[in-house]
């Protein structure tokens, strides 16, 4: 019984840095549906893409270059975010523009097709195979807290709850004080109106979409070096686990897709822990299907009002 609140505080802190993924890969689902009512399914396919052009971006710089760490992960995150912002915003022109007009099932099937198209496009690229990732940031913070247990939290999942907490306020002071935040929130109110206002909204909607593609860049990068795998297909279940943290939060509300990521993160890692790993998505979906039975829209989620 004395280890009982140290297990629970390890597997908190673990649930806690996968949360912050789903959360970076959440908003941008949450971003777009909340703009053009509209699921990005090929989002967790740039999620991936920010993980292998992250990998490609170690491999040239090499681990033996004898540059500073955190150099080296800046770079990184640099150059898969520059490289996915570039694919977000051709994902939005490609696959989503010529059918803004159309029937929700014609975006959702280009959605699904550009996935697809992804997926293969690296698989053939870099192999299909698993590749494994250098460890950069190696040890670990240890506290003893009186008992024959040590909660170990690693400087990797660390790293990876300060940087999701440092891209949160920053995402959310963008939207509420500069320009182009203003301008999506217009937009995700009433586009037709933001439009008659004299927003471009067509590059609002870009903005959207390589906005979104930044984040989930960045948790692919964070969770590359931290688990240290990755194939051409971990984007397709990580883009499903991060669609229900945003719908579990409320889709088209930012906060909630943070709160969504983060709960789901928990939920999972507490099944694997005290359940069992097979049972971890069981439960994930499960919790899902809760909310949606007792609150629709989701906790953070509003209503939607039909304008007559």
């Amino acid at each position: 019984m004395s280890d009982l609140i140290p297990q629970l505080t390890q597997q908190f802190f673990n649930g806690l840095s996968l949360g912050a993924i789903y959360a970076l890969i959440a908003i941008g689902y949450t971003m777009v549906y909340g703009i053009i009512g509209m699921i990005n399914f090929a989002h967790g396919e740039i999620y991936m893409i920010g993980a292998y052009v992250g990998l490609v971006t170690l491999t040239a710089i090499g681990t033996g270059s004898g540059l500073p760490v955190p150099f080296i992960i800046a770079a990184m995150l640099l150059v898969a975010i520059v490289v996915t912002g570039i694919y977000g915003f051709s994902v939005e022109r490609v696959a989503y523009r010529p059918v803004r007009g159309s029937p929700r099932l014609v975006a959702l099937i280009s959605a699904i097709g550009m996935s697809i198209f992804l997926q293969n496009w690296v698989a053939l690229g870099q192999g299909a195979r698993d590749m494994a990732v250098p460890s950069l940031v190696s040890g670990a913070v240890q506290f003893h807290m009186g008992s024959d247990f040590d909660v170990t939290v690693p400087y990797s999942r660390i790293m990876i709850i300060l940087v999701t907490v440092a891209l949160m306020v920053g995402l959310t002071l963008f939207i509420k004080y500069s320009r182009m935040g203003r301008a999506s929130r217009a937009c995700s109110q009433d586009m037709h109106m933001a439009n008659l206002l004299g927003i471009d909204t067509n590059r609002v909607i870009s903005f959207t979409f390589v906005m979104g593609a930044i984040l989930a860049a960045v948790g692919g990068v964070l969770i590359a070096i931290t688990i240290g795998k990755l194939n051409p297909f971990i984007g397709f279940l990580a883009g499903i686990k991060a669609f229900t943290a945003a719908v579990l939060g409320g889709i088209g509300s930012i906060p909630g897709a943070m709160l969504g990521g983060v709960l789901l993160g928990l939920a999972e890692t507490f099944a694997a822990a005290y359940i069992s790993s097979q049972y971890k998505d069981i439960v994930a979906f499960s919790l899902l299907v809760l909310i949606l039975l007792f609150r629709p829209t989701g906790l953070l989620g509003k209503p939607e009002v039909e304008k007559v």
